[in-house]
Formats: C-alpha cells, sequence, structure tokens
C-alpha cells in the first residue's frame, strides 16, 4: 500500500511516517520545501506551493490514502498577519489537493485530516463526543470549521472522508510538552490561572497509531484524538513536577498576565475541553499510554 502525507516533516507526521515505514507501508510526501525532497524505494518527496497553486501531480501516483497534516503552528504569537497564515497554510494547501484530484482521482479511496479539539467550546462541565455540534467562537474554533469545510469536499469525489480532532500531543521533541518543561525543571513551574480547565492530551506514538488504524479499518467521520483519560491542567503540571523530581511552589498564573504577554494566544493555556475518545475505543482501538503517569515516564524518564 502506498500513503501521500501533508505535513510528513512535522511533529506529527515524523511519527507517522516512521510507523508506517516500520509496516511495510510506501510513503509519498509533500514539501514546499526543495531541500527537504527525498527519493528512496519506499520513501519519496515531492515539490508543492500552496501559496501559487504548484504542485508535483506525480505525488498521487498509485496512492490509496491522503493523510493531511499540513498547516502552520498555532503556538506563536497570533498577529493579525499570522493569524491569516494559520488560516491559509490549512485551507489553501486542502484546497490545492482538492482541485488535483478533480483533474484525475487517481487511486485514492480516503483522506484522513487533522482537526483540532479547539473546534469545542470552553467548558469545565461538558464532556464532547464527535457528535457535539457547538463551534467555540474563539479565533481555533473558526480555523478548524474553516479546515474541515474544506476536507469535506472530498467526498464529492467519491472519497471517504475522516477526521482526527487532535488534543494537547505529549511527545519528547517539540509541542507543548517541550513549553512546559522549561519552567518546571528551573522549579519554576505553575498551572494557568486555577488550574481546574480540562486539558484533554495524547501520546505521540498513540496518536500516530490512531491515523494508521483508521487507515486500515476504513473508518469514516470524526475521530477524536486524545487519551480516554482527561486531566486538569493542574493534574497535568504536577504529574510533570513529579515525573521530573522538581517542586511547585507557584501560584497559578493569572490570565491577565498571559493575555499582556502572548495577546490573542493565551485562550489555548486557559481554555477547557473535556473529550471523549469513546468512539475510536468501541471501534476497537487500543491505547498504549491511556494513563498519564505511564506516558510521562515514557517520554521523559
Amino acid at each position: 500500500m502506498k500513503v501521500l502525507i501533508t505535513g510528513a516533516t512535522g511533529l506529527i507526521g515524523s511519527e507517522l511516517v516512521k510507523l508506517l515505514l516500520q509496516r511495510g507501508v510506501k510513503v509519498n510526501y509533500l514539501t514546499s520545501s526543495k531541500s527537504k525532497l527525498i527519493k528512496e524505494e519506499n520513501y519519496q518527496g515531492f515539490y508543492w506551493n500552496p501559496d501559487k497553486g504548484e504542485i508535483d501531480l506525480d505525488a498521487f501516483e498509485e496512492v490509496e490514502c491522503l493523510i493531511n497534516l499540513a498547516g502552520a503552528t498555532v503556538s506563536k504569537k497570533w498577529t493579525p498577519a499570522y493569524k491569516q497564515e494559520i488560516i491559509e497554510s490549512r485551507v489553501l494547501s486542502t484546497r490545492l489537493l482538492y482541485q488535483s484530484l478533480l483533474k484525475d482521482s487517481f487511486d485514492i479511496k480516503q483522506i484522513i485530516s487533522a482537526s483540532a479539539i479547539g473546534v469545542y467550546p470552553s467548558s469545565e462541565t461538558t464532556i464532547y463526543t464527535e457528535e457535539s455540534n457547538q463551534i467555540d467562537n474563539s479565533f481555533l474554533g473558526c480555523v478548524v470549521a474553516k479546515w474541515e469545510d474544506e476536507v469535506k469536499n472530498f467526498a464529492k469525489l467519491g472519497i471517504r472522508v475522516s477526521f482526527v480532532r487532535i488534543g494537547l500531543v505529549l511527545a519528547p521533541d517539540g509541542g507543548a510538552l517541550t513549553e512546559m518543561l522549561k519552567p518546571i525543571k528551573l522549579g519554576l513551574g505553575a498551572t494557568f490561572g486555577s488550574g481546574k480547565q480540562y486539558q484533554s492530551w495524547i501520546h505521540i506514538k498513540d496518536l500516530a497509531r490512531i491515523f494508521s488504524f483508521i487507515m486500515d479499518n476504513e473508518l469514516e467521520g470524526i475521530y477524536n484524538g486524545v487519551s480516554p483519560y482527561p486531566v486538569t491542567n493542574e493534574v497535568l503540571v504536577k504529574s510533570i513536577a513529579q515525573t521530573l523530581d522538581k517542586p511547585l511552589f507557584l501560584p497559578g498564573i493569572p490570565k491577565m498576565a498571559m493575555k499582556l504577554l502572548l495577546g490573542e494566544m493565551h485562550e489555548l493555556l486557559y481554555s477547557s475541553q473535556h473529550v471523549s475518545a469513546r468512539k475510536i475505543l468501541d471501534e476497537g482501538f487500543q491505547f498504549k499510554y491511556s494513563n498519564l503517569d505511564k506516558a510521562l515516564q515514557d517520554i521523559l524518564q
């Protein structure tokens, strides 16, 4: 089998590529950086430039599944210009893939697209499932809604459409955990605000396995990419500190302080999404790192 991945060199893409290659799946990938083009027997890069509508159509040859991970990071200060980049990096790249397949659908039977749990409104009491149709009125909620709308167009081509709404990714190299570690290692760790906000997290290895599982089982629709056991920010920070054997002395960081420092992006730190993994569990998926302490020990020790 052969897949085509966008965002293959990013945090999630790199882990997924490693998993698929270990399984003997051939991987094509699209990159806008010509220096990242590699041509190996089972791993081949192809150039594209979504801003200019350029794409090497050879990337689609013999591909059965398209995995869409491309998008500028949201973990960077949201200036008006960068907010536009966050949206366009997702919408324009997805649109270019769709327009390419309008000319020739090749052999593609399924698209599995990344999405985010930021689509769900912030709440400390609601448990969100994939059937929840509320969309948060924040910038991130808007981004996810626009991105998913673009991906839904692939159904018009007779292609199965699947989404993985990703939570807080725990990984050894990059992502939110790397930033959370910095003050904790210095003994300056603290919760954000009250620390009562829920953070639905997932180990990066389990996240890669979810994408692979959806592909293998030809699943359709939305799946939450989170562990079955979300925790509050307070529990997460304390667990990290305990794993590293570091103290936590500081009181919660006030929301206003982070708003002054990060601007609108501070919403990521204080929003609360308690998200259910029941749907993917019911399909038979088994998490290797459902427990937070086990996940942190694997990553940090």
